[in-house]
């Protein structure tokens, strides 16, 4: 792959097929949806969503959609997602499946609540 510099989510999704980016759309709207304060961003070269820290990066790749964040994380949600490929700090949703974007809205729902509540714990 060439070497990018992506400065915007719109750069990395102009350079997606139409579907990848009907998908990465409908995932960015399943976190900004569940976390209106959200503040998009490129991070890593990929898109990134931010809210009193990072709530979650998503990617395209040849088989896979991928919703990654700093870890621990995923643990919490372990029966959810456990017909997915799951790391310390990403998930893997196949393109030969639906993409669960009610769980990816409650997961960040919940990655934003402890966002803020180390925020203000940093604060006190």
């Amino acid at each position: 792959m060439p070497k990018t510099d992506f400065r915007t989510v719109d750069d990395y999704l102009a350079t997606r097929s139409d579907e990848e980016r009907a998908v990465l759309l409908r995932m960015q709207d399943a976190i900004l949806s569940a976390v209106p304060e959200a503040e998009p961003a490129i991070s890593y070269q990929l898109p990134a969503y931010k809210a009193d820290g990072w709530i979650f990066y998503i990617s395209a790749f040849t088989r896979h959609y991928t919703l990654s964040c700093p870890p621990p994380f995923f643990e919490g949600f372990r029966e959810e997602l456990a017909p997915y490929v799951v790391s310390k700090s990403a998930v893997r949703f196949p393109k030969d499946r639906p993409v669960p974007y009610s769980l990816i809205s409650k997961m960040a729902k919940v990655r934003a609540r402890e966002n803020r509540e180390r925020a203000a714990k940093k604060t006190a």
